[in-house]
Parts: C-alpha cells; structure tokens; sequence
C-alpha cells in the first residue's frame, strides 16, 4: 500500500485533531467526511482536500483503506457495525460506546471478522510510560490514586448521563486504562457521586465521583472525577510501591525513591500523533504497535462502567479477573 486512503466519521474536534496529525503524513490521503452536521463535515473536508459524503454508506462505497470513528459516545454502534461489515480496518476514538452491551456486541463483530482496530487511549503512547513499568517491574504496587478534576466540556450531550456516560466514562477513562497497565485488573469497586448535577441545560450527571479500587494483587486504589472548575485541574495518577513514589500525567513523569525526586518531561501531542502512526502503520502493512486495540479497550470501558454503576446504585462492583461481566458484588461474578 503506497498510501493509506482514511474517511472520517465525524467532524467535531476530536476529529478536526486527528484530520490535523493525518495530513502531516506523506503516506496518508483524506478521503473524505461525513457527519450528521454536514456544515461541519464540508468545512473539515474543504481545509484537508476532501469529498463530503452524506452518510457512512457512500462514504464506505468510496472505497477507504481505514476509517476513524469520532462520534460522540451515544452514537457508537451502528457506525462501527457498518464499517466492520464492509471489512475496512477501523480506528475508534474512545470511550467506544456509554454501556457495554454495544462495546461487547462490537468487540465480537471485530474479533469474528478478525479486523484490524485500535482505540484512541492515546495515554499508551507516553514516553514516561515504559519508564515507570520498568521502575514498577520488581516493586509490587501497593496504592494507586488517579484523578480527573476539569471543567464541563462545552458540547450539549456531555452533561447527559445516556449521551456521555459521565465523567468517569467519557473523561477518566484515560487514568483508568493506564491505572490497568501499572497496576493490573482491578477486582472490585465502591463508588459514589455527590447526586448534584452541573449547573448545565438538561444536565443529570454527578458533578463529583469517587471511588475505591481493590486489584487482583492485593493493592487498593482511589479514583476522583469532578467538573465544577473552570478549568482542567489535574488528570493523572500517583503510585506507591516500596520505597518508590510516582505521579505520571501527560506533560511527565515525576519520580522520587532513595535517590531523591526527578523529573522526566513527556509530549502530550507526540503521545497523539504516535497513535495515529502506529494505526496507519498498522494497516499499511508496515508496523506492528497498536497498543489499544478494541477488545483491549473493552476492558478499560467495563472497568469505567463499573465506577458509574456504582456511583450510580450505592453498591460494590465485582469485575471477573479474567476480564469478565460487570455485576453487583452480592452475586456472582461470570467470567467472559
């Protein structure tokens, strides 16, 4: 393949980002764009040299070698059904769905037709991150505390429970995946949300959520999630193990132990443009490093559907350790 033709499904600015770090690619062409907002679709498709299309059909009648799913999280689903069944490796920004039933049915679809796919937990492609699991590697983890603390983003659907899933879903996602590559499956969890939505149009998610995290290994962990700043306050996570303190966010990995505390910046917009290589890598044929593939991702979103139930129901949550079905921790726990 000389060059990797891409469609987009969506235009919004998840998007717009991707379309930006895909046209910086000598062996990548933008095919085309569609969007149920089809201004939106004719003005990203106008600055990358693309055709508009008006819908995901004709789109894929076009013939693209990849496609990149951007939809809002309450419009997962039959996008991803239609580019599966037309066989076309599929990239899909994350969170993939607001509740597992469409993730899983999407998961089996991908893994009966044996697609090519990644999901964008662009946090996997930190360069601080083989850092701390080679500093993790012979120090059990004892305690995690990962956070989200922001603002509501300025889109309509995301104050809606059924459109975004809510914080932990839609934004502390990215902790919770990394939280799973340094500290293993999480077992179990005990959330709560304060039952006060933003002061937002429409708006019935919790404002704050938190929850405690017991791992298959022993270690216990936090997680806090908020948007009532102005701004976005911290999104990271700390980690003890024996004598050795991490705090790893998307700017750098800080590090203190015996030796004393240092500092090792990271590029959030390399972690970005690396997951898109790594895709159209992948799909030319010419790499092997796609680090989130959608069931790899399946997992990071049972683990944050589980936070939300929770918080939701005022009960603990039992996750099966060999990455099963979320259910109450008073039954029992069925293995996928």
């Amino acid at each position: 393949m000389v060059s990797c033709r891409v469609g987009l499904v969506g235009a919004g600015g998840v998007a717009q980002r991707h379309a930006r770090v895909l046209s910086g690619f000598e062996d990548v062409e933008i095919v085309g764009v569609t969007d149920v907002v089809s201004e939106a679709a004719v003005a990203l498709a106008a600055r990358h040299d693309a055709r508009t299309f008006t819908d995901v059909a004709e789109l894929l009648a076009a013939g693209p070698d990849a496609v990149y799913v951007c939809v809002p999280p309450f419009a997962h689903g039959p996008v991803e059904e239609a580019v599966v069944d037309a066989g076309v490796p599929m990239f899909v920004e994350k969170p993939v769905a607001v509740d597992l039933g469409t993730a899983e049915r999407i998961a089996d679809l991908v893994a009966r037709r044996g697609l090519r796919t990644a999901v964008g937990h662009h946090w996997r492609y930190l360069s601080v991150l083989d850092t701390a699991r080679e500093l993790l590697a012979d120090r059990p983890v004892r305690m995690v505390s990962g956070a989200w603390l922001d603002k509501v983003p300025p889109v309509a659907w995301w104050s809606r429970r059924d459109r975004s899933g809510g914080p932990v879903v839609e934004q502390a996602a990215h902790v919770l995946d990394l939280i799973r590559v340094l500290a293993g499956e999480v077992t179990e969890v005990t959330a709560y949300g304060d039952g006060t939505p933003p002061p937002v149009d429409g708006a019935d998610i919790d404002s704050v959520t938190t929850a405690t995290l017991r791992f298959a290994t022993g270690a216990v962990g936090t997680l806090s999630a908020a948007c009532v700043l102005g701004w976005k306050h911290r999104a990271g996570l700390e980690i003890l193990a024996d004598g050795l303190a991490l705090s790893l966010t998307e700017d750098g990995l800080l590090i203190r132990d015996a030796d004393g505390e240092r500092h090792v910046p990271a590029d959030p917009e390399a972690a970005r443009v690396a997951v898109d290589r790594a895709f159209v890598d992948a799909v030319r044929g010419a790499g092997d490093d796609v680090r989130v593939p959608y069931a790899e991702a399946l997992n990071t979103q049972r683990l944050a559907l589980a936070v939300a139930d929770s918080a939701r129901s005022g009960r603990a949550v039992r996750l099966g350790t060999s990455v099963g079905t979320v259910v109450p921790a008073t039954g029992v726990t069925v293995d996928a």
